[in-house]
């Protein structure tokens, strides 16, 4: 799968001003900084598609991304940043439990963690929301390039264990900065449609 046309469809900060629920969604989740907009920008072949910041906490709106006329990647704000207000935290997990709640059109959950560090708390309740609600367990373990070899298969062991991953579980690692891992999250991405495409048959057919 390659993103030939790839666009920002619309920035929300409340359900009213969504997109129709026309085509599937994929969300993206995870904490501030954790690397979503390079993810974004990496695998639709785009520099500068989704805004990349140096500043944890920039992104405090909802992304809509629309690929191809076909599906939307939807990157929701960061969670875990301690340096905002408590309002501004409450309100942006609103903004996050809004979406991944009332979203009909809504396929697929992919969690972004950072590969140099254990799961945080925040990582946890997330991760443990998603399958509350029934996802697929995708997890990405981002910034790999910033990791020493000898420190890879540590790292990624400890979030296995962290998250009590299991046999379902998908764990990718990812850098942007490497492409390492590009194709298993397009592949990734290419399961859910087509999951979602023969779900939408079969009830068609009832």
């Amino acid at each position: 799968m390659e993103f030939i046309d790839a666009k920002l469809l619309i920035t929300a900060v409340k359900y009213e001003q969504y997109p129709s629920k026309d085509l599937p969604e994929i969300a993206l989740v995870g904490r501030s900084n954790v690397g979503k907009s390079s993810l974004i920008n990496c695998i639709t072949n785009r520099k500068n598609l989704a805004r990349t910041s140096s500043t944890p906490g920039k992104t405090a709106t909802i992304n809509f991304y629309e690929i191809g006329g076909k599906f939307r990647i939807v990157d929701l704000p960061g969670y875990g940043y301690a340096k905002v207000s408590k309002n501004e935290k409450e309100k942006w997990a609103g903004m996050i439990e809004n979406y991944l709640a009332k979203r009909e059109n809504l396929v697929q959950v992919i969690q972004l963690v950072d590969a140099r560090h254990k799961p945080t708390n925040d990582d946890k309740m997330m991760f443990d929301w998603i399958k509350t609600y029934n996802y697929e367990p995708f997890v990405v373990a981002t910034k790999l390039d910033k990791l020493k070899k000898s420190q890879i298969e540590a790292n990624l062991t400890a979030i296995y264990e962290e998250l009590e991953l299991g046999e379902d579980s998908v764990l990718v690692p990812f850098s942007s900065e490497t492409r390492e891992g590009r194709d298993a999250v397009l592949e990734l991405i290419e399961y859910v449609l087509e999951d979602d495409r023969a779900t939408d048959e079969q009830q068609t057919n009832l």
